[in-house]
């Protein structure tokens, strides 16, 4: 593990503390984590690695066109990002350990840009369905960017998760089936490689 990757961990284990408690004797509930950090073809592949997670979705959000296509998004006009819904077992994985791994597999500190990939429908973003999930992501990011983890401050946006519409079906599970799509082997093929390494106590 890098330094960086280092830092991180200990970052967010910070946050994991301060928000530990109030466990009830309640069998766990599935909960929600929207996240938006580039292609959404890369962010699936990734958390689609993790225990606890159940499903993960690709899709569209924080937009105001109801229903929008991918031909409409990626025209940067429908104010859309392209971000996965994650439904996930909070007390397998919790939201932090989850924004751990978003930040190490992908560059916060690039306003609305991922590589190659620019417009505000590629934008680093966090969409909280609950003001839990928003104290956290908070958190995190302060203590990130005092720790200066990243040669810049963090741009990522913190956003009320708003309408999710889920993508295409040839979207979905698109690392999965296209492995050796060009893309796929220079986006997101590292990205998977990085969590399998870096986290693999929460990889299946």
């Amino acid at each position: 593990m890098n330094r960086r990757n280092a830092v991180i961990t200990f970052v967010v284990g910070a946050s994991i503390i301060m928000g530990s408690g109030g466990a009830g004797a309640e069998e766990p509930k599935l909960a929600k984590a929207t996240l938006a950090g580039g292609c959404f073809w890369c962010t699936e592949a990734v958390y689609a690695e993790l225990k606890g997670v159940k499903s993960v979705t690709s899709g569209y959000i924080g937009g105001a066109v109801p229903n929008p296509t991918y031909k409409d998004v990626c025209t940067g006009q429908t104010g859309h990002a392209e971000a996965i819904e994650i439904e996930y077992d909070p007390t397998v994985v919790s939201f932090a350990k989850l924004l751990e791994v978003f930040f190490a597999t992908h560059d916060p500190t690039t306003l609305n840009r991922q590589g190659a990939d620019v417009g505000t429908q590629y934008r680093s973003s966090i969409f909280v369905h609950d003001d839990e999930q928003k104290r956290v992501a908070q958190e995190v990011i302060m203590a990130l960017n005092q720790a200066r983890v990243f040669p810049g401050p963090i741009v990522t946006q913190i956003e009320p998760a708003t309408v999710f519409y889920p993508a295409e079906d040839y979207h979905q599970d698109y690392f999965a089936k296209n492995p050796f799509q060009p893309y796929c082997q220079a986006a997101a093929a590292p990205k998977v490689a990085k969590v399998r390494k870096v986290f693999k106590d929460l990889v299946k």
